[in-house]
């Protein structure tokens, strides 16, 4: 091809690439690429040119923080395949999640003659970002870190000498009244699914479903192809325990009939279908929400958190089932969880029921993040942690006005980064306000963006590299501080994650709504656990590991454990727990200024450990350990 026709070719393929872009996106692109002209020609000592690159700046961030990476995420159940596309033809493909476990890395095509993602994804020119950059070696101002000051005590919420067995951490989130209500819906489905049959419906009792739920975890801890495996009688599968419990044939017809909700409700929110008010979650709603109000009234949080996914395996033909190529579990239902760093306990989630529309909506990222993030009930001065499916400068400074503050990594489109070459362990970073954005480099681009950490403190990190002779050696590079408590804290939910994977109970089922009530067991137990531990070490005592923990939780819970002659003290959940006593003895001396309200008071809480009001005008006790108490009382 001769070098008129290639330049005709070039011309025609530009020319039907133009033709994608709307009006809207020609006319910003003309405005930002004057800007930039602009900015090249007039010289750089300008007052003028730093106030204007600033303004741009700033409605460059406010742009990113709008359109922020929700689009990144595949919405859809069901992935497809790409179809190939002729020269000048545009085919759209389906969105595909960029998820990752490690800090995020910019990503540049490898096909030559063709425009990076960033590049083509905005509509103006980066060299006004690029100006912003500063080197390690420029000094940062740290920022003002947070005073933690957390709405409880963080840990468990239980009485610090209580001696508890494993049942008893159980029954702190299955108790007795959920079980009642699972038991009394389950007899009705039961009831309602032999109707017109000659054999009548026997009702289960409560020790039947204990046992149901013993045989269950046990399940988790030795597995079998099958379930009717456990009841086999032959040399290989010859299992004495779970007969000792129950027979086949009763564990089977409790598990046909184990339903959660009221048959009645489910059919009354079945003529919904197709409405606004019909509910999706309806069949789980009463475990759904004593399960999470169990986990926040259990334990509070350390001052580090941290909110990621988790996926709970189905496949399932249900509307909630959903598709996640970078996860471990690829398809089932998702669970957006905040955990504490520190131990990996499950302090709240929600399910995730599908995208909602745009004017109710800010994006599944940003409204997770805010929904799980309530500073009513956590406190101020806490310390998330999140990956680049959430981070956004939008969603940080909102959290900064809940006095939440935030580290993450961030993707390379929300802050328009351009792939530099700068060699292994170089930073760079710029400051926007109370946002720092930092750039290291590793074997890949790590961009952060945090709110309390400063560029560059002299940490470092060592890392095994091939010399240019061919021998390994370990090397110490430079490293942001962002970098370290990112790795350090980021873990709480894959830490909760991998603890119930290693016994999980969870088993295939023909009901959906079956497989959120083995992952609600599967949580209790884990909590119960981390529970244990933590009660365990606040009394200078050794933990049982989470094995010997499961087995003898199943003997409680199936009857079968052996009568121990030392009786265990049950624990007692706040504010039950709380109890208030004088200072010093005498209400007339020893006065300390109140936590709430900052008056003398001669009160204080036994558990807490801090002064409170204790008066019919200013019942600050109260208010302390019910917040929906006095937020009740300021309505009024």
């Amino acid at each position: 091809m001769d070098a008129s026709n290639k330049e005709m070719v070039d011309s025609v393929m530009d020319s039907s690439e133009e033709s994608v872009n709307s009006d809207e996106e020609q006319e910003k692109t003309k405005e930002w690429d004057d800007f930039s002209d602009k900015d090249s020609v007039a010289s750089s000592d300008s007052a003028e040119e730093e106030m204007s690159i600033d303004d741009g700046l700033e409605t460059l961030l406010d742009e990113f923080t709008d359109a922020s990476g929700d689009d990144d995420w595949n919405p859809e159940v069901t992935p497809q395949k790409k179809k190939r596309s002729g020269l000048s033809s545009v085919s759209p493909s389906p969105a595909k999640s960029s998820r990752s476990g490690t800090p995020s890395s910019v990503q540049s095509g490898k096909s030559k003659g063709r425009r990076s993602s960033v590049s083509r994804s905005l509509p103006f020119s980066l060299s006004i970002l690029e100006q912003k950059w500063k080197s390690a070696d420029e000094p940062d101002v740290e920022p003002t870190q947070p005073t933690f000051r957390p709405k409880q005590k963080p840990g468990p919420r239980l009485v610090s000498t209580a001696t508890c067995s494993p049942r008893q951490y159980f029954e702190l989130f299955f108790s007795k009244t959920v079980m009642r209500t699972i038991l009394a819906n389950s007899n009705a489905y039961g009831a309602m699914r032999q109707e017109g049959t000659k054999k009548p419906w026997e009702d289960i009792s409560l020790k039947d479903l204990k046992s149901f739920i013993a045989l269950v975890i046990y399940m988790g801890l030795l597995k079998c192809f099958k379930l009717t495996d456990y009841w086999r009688k032959s040399q290989i599968y010859n299992l004495p325990y779970p007969t000792q419990i129950m027979s086949g044939r009763k564990f089977m017809t409790i598990s046909k009939a184990l339903h959660l909700s009221d048959p009645k409700v489910d059919a009354e929110n079945d003529k919904k279908r197709g409405t606004p008010e019909y509910d999706r979650l309806c069949k789980i709603k009463p475990l759904y929400q004593d399960m999470r109000d169990a986990c926040k009234a259990s334990f509070h949080p350390f001052q580090n958190i941290s909110i990621d996914e988790r996926m709970v395996a189905s496949k399932a033909k249900n509307g909630l089932k959903q598709y996640m190529k970078n996860k471990p579990t690829k398809w089932g239902y998702k669970l957006f969880v905040l955990a504490d760093s520190l131990c990996g306990y499950t302090w709240d989630f929600f399910i995730y029921e599908g995208k909602i529309s745009a004017e109710k909506s800010k994006g599944i990222s940003y409204d997770s993040v805010m929904s799980l993030a309530n500073e009513k009930l956590l406190g101020s001065g806490y310390k998330l942690f999140v990956d680049n499916f959430y981070t956004s400068p939008k969603l940080f400074r909102d959290l900064l006005q809940k006095k939440i503050w935030a580290c993450g990594t961030v993707r390379a489109n929300r802050i328009g980064h351009l792939k530099t070459v700068a060699p292994r362990g170089n930073i760079r970073w710029f400051r926007e306000d109370n946002l720092l954005f930092v750039e290291w480099k590793d074997r890949r681009d790590v961009l952060m963006c945090s709110t309390f950490h400063k560029a560059f403190n002299g940490d470092s990190i060592k890392r095994n590299v091939k010399g240019t002779d061919g021998v390994w050696a370990i090397q110490d590079f430079p490293v942001p501080g962002a970098v370290l408590d990112y790795n350090k804290h980021m873990g709480g939910v894959d830490l909760s994650d991998a603890l119930i994977s290693f016994y999980t109970v969870l088993h295939k089922t023909r009901r959906w709504y079956r497989s959120f009530f083995y992952h609600f067991v599967d949580i209790a137990v884990v909590n119960a656990f981390i529970l244990h531990q933590q009660m365990a070490k606040m009394n200078n005592q050794k933990p049982l590991t989470q094995k010997a923990f499961r087995e003898a939780l199943v003997e409680e819970l199936g009857g079968t454990a052996p009568v121990s002659p030392n009786t265990h003290i049950p624990p007692t959940l706040t504010p039950y727990s709380h109890l208030p006593k004088y200072i010093s003895g005498d209400s007339s001396i020893g006065r300390r200024k109140c936590k709430i309200c900052c008056y003398k008071t001669p009160v204080m809480c036994v558990t807490c450990d801090v002064p409170l009001c204790f008066v019919p005008k200013r019942d600050c006790f109260t208010s302390w350990h019910c917040p929906d108490y006095s937020s009740e009382n300021e309505t009024e």
